[in-house]
């Protein structure tokens, strides 16, 4: 159990290497390692007599890394476009 654990750790830790290498290096050669996604966002907030109000703002593009773990500071591209609604609740 012990060895099992270590092997998958071991494993994680290679691939989010391999990860970083091909956002930070750009590799293969030719693919762009970022991206952009048009996101909307909105904000729900509780009226006194528990009904939300909601507030829309205009939609945005938001940057976005091409690879299989947030880097630099922003998400991954495929994480985006499955959450292209951003709620905040208030």
């Amino acid at each position: 159990m012990k060895r099992i654990a270590i092997t998958l750790v071991l494993t994680l830790c290679v691939v989010y290497a391999a990860d970083y290498a091909m956002v930070k290096y750009g590799l293969p050669k030719g693919r762009p390692a970022f991206g952009t996604v048009k996101v909307e966002r909105y904000f729900s907030v509780m009226k006194k007599d528990g009904k939300p109000d909601f507030y829309f703002q205009p939609p945005e593009n938001q940057t976005c890394v091409r690879s299989l773990f947030p880097h630099f500071g922003y998400e991954p591209c495929w994480y985006l476009e499955r959450h292209k609604e951003q709620k905040t609740d208030v």
